[in-house]
């Protein structure tokens, strides 16, 4: 056998992960390729698409099922058809990110803190103080009787907060929309995030008796909350002189819950609706009041 030969005979017969004995093209023990090679830029761009985009086949079947078979996918992926599909965790992580951004780049406006009140004059400073401390002082001056009460408030739930306030509310109208649009794209992704237990939650308690698991509840919650990302995201992409269009993804976001919830747990129209109304009313309290804590932290303190 040449020297040629032999080399390759070694390079197919063993794995260069964990030189276990091969006779395929993979690995039984790690499951690496045993024919490998220097990837080109080609298969560089198809990998990252395959694996961080998830742009391959599966990917539009998933698409297929979440926007018009409601409650299909998860469905599947209970009884086990799980491999043709893109995992739900991926699929949802990659419709929010792709939400929050189109929300920061597209110029659509979450908050709006600018001054509504006529320039308030500054009043004399009549002790001598430090440029520091008289420039705070002459700030501070200028809050309403309103805007001091709710420092003072917040002074007495923790000193530290009631300081933050108070230096957020002397901002300029402009700077205050600035500091709260960068909380919020900072924090909130990772509050919603974190909410999908809590919705899941909310499912296990309206479905009582269903004996479904929670791990079950968990998954529709990815796969429903991701469709509702996408349908978002499409409605911000989509140019403002295609109402009609819009109005199609705003009705279809509307009933594709309840539709969903049917597909995957039974029961009557009726009783479907009351608790996609209690789930609905829950989830968006819990949302609200979670963005407006964390970015509330994320300003205070």
């Amino acid at each position: 056998m040449t020297t040629e030969a032999l080399a390759l005979h070694q390079h197919a017969s063993h794995c260069k992960n964990c030189d276990a004995t091969t006779s395929g093209n993979f690995c039984p023990q790690c499951g690496q390729a045993t024919h490998l090679h220097v990837p080109s830029a080609r298969e560089f761009l198809h990998e990252f698409l395959a694996h961080y985009v998830a742009i391959e086949g599966k990917l539009w079947q998933s698409l297929k099922l979440l926007l018009f078979k409601p409650g299909l996918l998860t469905r599947e992926y209970i009884e086990g058809r799980r491999v043709r599909y893109v995992e739900p965790l991926r699929l949802y992580l990659s419709f929010s990110i792709i939400f929050f951004a189109l929300i920061k780049f597209s110029g659509v406006e979450i908050m709006e803190l600018g001054d509504t009140e006529a320039p308030r004059t500054r009043p004399a400073v009549t002790a001598p103080a430090t440029a520091v401390d008289a420039t705070l002082a002459r700030t501070s001056a200028e809050l309403s009787d309103s805007e001091r009460q709710l420092v003072a408030q917040a002074g007495e739930l923790n000193p530290r907060v009631g300081k933050g306030v108070e230096r957020f509310l002397t901002l300029p109208g402009k700077q205050k929309s600035e500091a709260a649009k960068r909380a919020f794209f900072a924090y909130a992704p990772y509050a919603i995030f974190l909410l999908m237990p809590v919705f899941a939650l909310y499912l296990k308690v309206l479905y009582l008796g269903s004996r479904r698991r929670y791990g079950e509840h968990f998954l529709f919650a990815l796969h429903s909350n991701a469709f509702a990302f996408l349908m978002l995201s499409l409605f911000i992409a989509t140019p403002g002189s295609w109402d009609f269009l819009r109005l199609v993804f705003l009705v279809w976001l509307t009933f594709y819950l309840p539709t969903a919830m049917r597909r995957v747990y039974g029961g009557s129209r009726t009783l479907t609706a009351l608790r996609w109304i209690a789930l609905m009313l829950f989830h968006l309290s819990s949302v609200v009041a979670t963005v407006v804590a964390v970015v509330g932290v994320a300003l205070f303190v």
